[in-house]
């Protein structure tokens, strides 16, 4: 029998968890009224979990016992980290021993690029982990404990810090997500917060600590801080820091007098609601303003931060932020008549070029697709149906009140689509980038070819 290829057996990883946690959530035990969910229901709730999306069948907090709450929220961890991550460490953790294969598998699970250091970099990724979801559990529990009391405030905490922090969006407060909590300053910053964090990706957190310390060692003066981080996490800075800005802007300027969504909320308000909308349609998938009630413009522009996503290794979805900046940078590249790609004084080498463009046509083509698809099994008004699908390629799990409304055909779409937005990327990057391909013998003649 031929041996599986390390992208065969994640993509293979995910599905095995996803498939296990439906048979979990489908027992009596899971749902809160001691019944059998519908295994379609149990899979889509699943399948969530696991690619850290956030589109539900049933209300978490009503649906499901808690013992199913739990189960979720392992299978939103164990998501967030990757599923190779998780039992790498599982395996560390019982002292077993980690074996070469092991370690290739965890390299292109975490987009890496070095076996060096592979061990001692994960448990930093799991010791840095716990402690931002523990930080914000304890601030989270300074308004959720007052309102449901020790037990179940503590519960809603740390059920919320770990799906903020893992990018997932499920949340266990009410049937309306954060939208009662719309004005409130620490939930909506420390949410943020949590979400900047895991969306920024592991090998940025390191790069920060790295040059952290020579700033505290004395090595480089403080204001070298930014020039001494790597190109990639510059490039992650600048994107996020741009897409967070740029888009909290215009959706203040879009939804400013829309009375459903920020036109009744004073001026504080309305910045703040701003800014989280921003920050979480870029693949967290909690909610301050009903997206049902957002403009259209709106709707497409959310669409579009939806798309993009995060960043690469860590627990954000969509294509990422580097890969759209590569787009861009080579289409400055070529308004400029530039042969080569260059930024911040470095060349981007056309083997990552050609990555970012195979990743963001093919996820573009997954969507469109998927789109197509869901009109045709589904009655559902196109930009309904369209958010939905780029809300699930994206894992970002923000949904026009769309998502309870999915018959048979509609769920399996979604479920595909939440499936290829958590393991495609993975995979396109480990097929595009870190194996080089055969070069041809020969070579062949070139023929221009009209474009544009």
């Amino acid at each position: 029998m031929r041996e599986l290829s390390t992208t065969q057996l994640i993509v293979l990883g995910f599905f095995a968890v996803i498939f296990i946690g439906g048979v979990v959530l489908c027992l009596p035990i899971s749902s809160s009224g001691g019944e059998a969910t519908p295994f379609l229901d149990a899979l889509f709730t699943s399948t969530t979990a696991v690619c850290v999306t956030g589109l539900v069948v049933f209300d978490t907090y009503a649906h499901w016992s808690l013992f199913g709450q739990i189960v979720i929220l392992f299978l939103i961890q164990c998501g967030g980290l990757g599923v190779i991550s998780f039992t790498t460490a599982i395996m560390v953790v019982i002292g077993r021993k980690v074996t070469l294969k092991d370690r290739m598998l965890l390299e292109d699970a975490l987009n890496l690029n070095t076996l060096s250091g592979l061990i001692r970099f994960l448990k930093r990724v799991l010791k840095g982990t716990f402690l931002i979801e523990g930080i914000g559990a304890v601030l989270f529990a300074f308004i959720f404990v007052p309102q449901f009391g020790w037990v179940k405030g503590l519960w809603v905490s740390v059920f919320n810090a770990i799906s903020a922090f893992c990018n997932a969006g499920i949340d266990i407060i009410g049937k309306t997500s954060l939208m009662a909590y719309v004005g409130n300053p620490l939930v909506n910053i420390v949410t943020m917060l949590l979400i900047m964090l895991g969306g920024l990706g592991f090998i940025v957190w390191w790069d920060v600590v790295r040059v952290a310390r020579m700033c505290i060692s004395r090595e480089i003066a403080p204001k070298q801080f930014f020039w001494k981080l790597s190109l990639h996490s510059k490039i992650v800075f600048i994107m996020t820091i741009g897409l967070i800005l740029s888009g909290a802007a215009v959706i203040f300027c879009l939804e400013y007098r829309n009375p459903l969504t920020l036109g009744e909320l004073p001026l504080g308000s309305k910045v703040l609601a701003s800014f989280f909308q921003s920050v979480t349609t870029r693949t967290a998938g909690f909610m301050t303003i009903s997206q049902a009630d957002l403009t259209d413009a709106s709707a497409l522009f959310c669409m579009i931060l939806m798309f993009i996503g995060g960043s690469p290794a860590g627990t954000a979805g969509g294509i990422k932020t580097t890969t759209f900046a590569m787009l861009l940078f080579a289409t400055v590249a070529i308004i400029r008549g530039r042969d080569n790609v260059t930024v911040f004084r470095r060349s981007i080498s056309l083997q990552i070029i050609r990555k970012s463009l195979a990743v963001g046509l093919i996820s573009l083509v997954v969507t469109m697709t998927a789109i197509m698809l869901l009109l045709v099994f589904e009655d559902g008004s196109f930009i309904d149906i369209a958010y939905e699908t780029v809300s699930a390629i994206g894992t970002v799990g923000i949904s026009r009140n769309f998502t309870t409304s999915l018959n048979a055909f509609g769920k399996i779409i979604i479920i595909i689509c939440m499936y290829l937005g958590r393991v495609g990327p993975i995979s396109m990057a480990i097929a595009f980038g870190f194996k080089k391909g055969k070069k041809g013998r020969i070579s062949m003649p070139e023929e221009n070819v009209t474009v544009g």
